[in-house]
């Protein structure tokens, strides 16, 4: 008996980090995810999932290491960025909360685009432009993530409790 509530207060743990990591890109996100199917398997039981559920689950997250980038690519690029103010938002994801704790998120990814698009060479109102499409993409890739890693946690719920 005590395994298994060990076993859910892990997961539901490791739900909350991977939603907080839909938010916060320091955090593991869909991995974290994915990490409290295994907990769940090794505490509980494997014996709910099926090859269709980790070929689903696979699937949601290879989508979304291809969203993190794919989207905030496309965000930039729609404003008229170049491939050094993608590289250069990429980076003020990462480094943005770290360097600006409670703004970085945003002005990171921002700061990061403009400053790589004129290193690029652009005007400073491309520049801006790009940074602006890199919120643009920021946004909708958590809008992306919170949906697939909801959908995740949700098939989790049908294939255990049902």
């Amino acid at each position: 008996m005590w395994p298994e509530i060990v076993a859910w207060i892990i997961v539901i743990l490791l739900f909350a980090v991977g939603m907080a990591g839909a938010v916060f890109p320091v955090l593991p996100g869909a991995l974290a995810i994915y990490a409290a199917f295994f907990v769940y398997g090794f505490l509980v039981s494997f014996e709910p999932f099926g090859w269709l559920f980790w070929t689903i689950q696979t699937l949601i997250v290879a989508a979304l290491f291809l969203a993190d980038y794919a989207v905030n690519a496309w965000g930039v690029r729609k404003y008229g960025g170049s491939r050094a103010s993608v590289i250069g938002s990429t980076i003020g994801v990462i480094v943005g909360p770290f360097v600006i704790p409670a703004f970085g998120l945003v002005i990171g990814p921002f700061l990061g685009a403009v400053i790589g698009e004129l290193i690029a060479g652009s005007d400073p109102n491309r520049a801006v432009k790009a940074g602006w499409g890199s919120l643009v993409g920021l946004f909708a890739n958590t809008v992306v993530k919170i949906v697939l890693q909801a959908v995740m946690i949700l098939l989790f719920l049908i294939w255990v409790l049902f």
